[in-house]
């Protein structure tokens, strides 16, 4: 897919550049041909095929290999390793066995009850009629999530009857095979993420990193703020000791990422991914630690040692920002949720998390207003929430222009300097569409009523 490959070639290479540098011979095989490890001085021998069963047993056959690394080219390899490993191939790394405990939503989700590990409400269901009695007792808005998916893909936030009927009938997630779950959504949670290596059940080495969006934006969509800036530090804790237990309860050995919903203290996991994840690249880098060729030697069974990380200590924070092509592709949606829609990642270091941030956001191509700021925020809190960075905004300068509720809310509270504008559907003028056709708007600050 594209946007999904970058990050996962950073990863392959620097395992491969591990593997030979410990005297092996290392193969690699790619389907992609704008990436570094499909260059032909990467590795001994590249097979440019498809990554399908099929390809790598003939490929396997032929070269007889003493292991397979499935854990560093993203999700595809992934859904491979029960497959090889039925067939006799060797997967190096965490069993095939724990691979399939956490992509199987269900396993996964009755491995953290036994664990006494904290999640939203869950039920798995191979029928709409048991989606809907789950949906009956939790409420909305919930989350449905199939097993083995690649960037999210079939995933998603659904707020009523109507349109849960509508996604399953239209996409094909309900299989017998593999149950579905689907688990209560928790509205305005953080989310954080923790990358790690583990070896033979202990961790090695592990990074936590906070997302700038709310829970409910797909980790390849969200910006990422490492060490993270905001988090209370019992939150941290408990995220550190969570993925003690699942890599110790899973026996891993090489890379792994727990994603987790973090609302008032409470911890609670959403997913694991026993690979790299594509935040590893910027982790490594942030850190000056390469977690792949730790998570490599672990692979090998050479015996590690913790890396030496320090991130109180640490001068600089950085931030990494998606790259969106919206505007290149004619009727695109550019609105975000669960699946992956970036096609591209910018990271930069600042002295705080705002430098950090701006840098990242100018550098994924974001312009800096320079006169005039729609303002359209649709729940009341967030308008309240809104008012001072508003009032913040007229002060340095900026001409405010507002749709009408939201402009009756500034002006209520103080902030005067605010024009009313007409949404698109309302037939006045002045009007966003006009005012955005014309050129008069440097920036849109819109904060949706929901998630649709």
């Amino acid at each position: 897919r594209i946007g999904s490959s970058v990050e996962f070639d950073w990863c392959s290479v620097s395992c491969v550049k591990t593997l030979r540098g410990m005297g092996h011979e290392a193969i690699v095989i790619n389907c992609n041909p704008e990436t570094v490890s499909t260059d032909f001085d990467e590795s001994d021998r590249l097979y440019f095929e498809e990554l399908s069963q099929e390809t790598v047993l003939d490929i396997a056959e032929l070269e007889q290999p003493s292991g397979v690394v499935v854990s560093v080219g993203g999700q595809t390899p992934n859904n491979l390793a029960m497959g090889l490993h039925n067939n006799g191939v060797k997967i190096l790394g965490t069993s095939v066995e724990a691979i399939d405990k956490c992509e199987n939503r269900f396993k996964f989700s009755k491995l953290c009850d036994s664990l006494r590990i904290d999640q939203p409400e869950w039920s798995e269901f191979t029928t709409v009629e048991e989606a809907f009695f789950f949906t009956k007792r939790a409420g909305y808005p919930v989350l449905v999530r199939p097993s083995y998916v690649l960037s999210g893909a079939a995933m998603r936030v659904v707020s009523s009857n109507e349109d849960l009927e509508q996604f399953l009938r239209t996409a094909a997630v309900v299989s017998r095979e593999y149950p579905v779950v689907i688990s209560k959504y928790i509205s305005g949670a953080k989310e954080v993420e923790l990358d790690a290596v583990g070896q033979n059940g202990n961790l090695v080495n592990y990074a936590i990193a906070e997302h700038v969006e709310n829970a409910g934006v797909h980790s390849g969509d969200a910006s990422l703020l490492l060490p993270a800036q905001k988090l209370f530090v019992e939150t941290h804790r408990r995220v550190k000791a969570i993925g003690e237990k699942i890599c110790r309860a899973l026996r891993i050995s090489g890379p792994f990422n727990v994603q987790f919903m973090c609302k008032d203290n409470e911890v609670m996991v959403i997913e694991c991914n026993l690979r790299a994840s594509r935040s590893l690249p910027f982790i490594s880098k942030t850190y000056n630690v390469n977690f792949i060729e730790i998570a490599t030697r672990v692979m090998l069974g050479v015996p590690q040692r913790p890396a030496c990380i320090q991130p109180m200590d640490m001068e600089r924070i950085a931030a990494k920002v998606p790259v969106f092509s919206f505007s290149r592709l004619k009727n695109s949606d550019p609105r975000l949720g669960v699946e992956m829609q970036s096609t591209g990642e910018v990271a930069c270091f600042g002295v705080n998390q705002y430098e950090a941030f701006l840098k990242a956001m100018i550098a994924a191509g974001f312009k800096l207003p320079t006169k005039n700021i729609l303002i359209s925020i649709g729940p009341s809190q967030q308008k309240l929430e809104f008012v001072q960075y508003a009032q913040m905004l007229a002060d340095m300068g900026y001409t405010l222009y507002a749709t009408k509720n939201t402009a009756e809310t500034l002006k209520a509270q103080g902030v005067d300097s605010c024009t009313t504008v007409y949404k698109p559907f309302v037939r006045r003028e002045p009007n966003v569409i006009t005012m955005l056709k014309t050129g008069k708007l440097d920036l849109v600050i819109n904060v949706p009523d929901s998630m649709d």
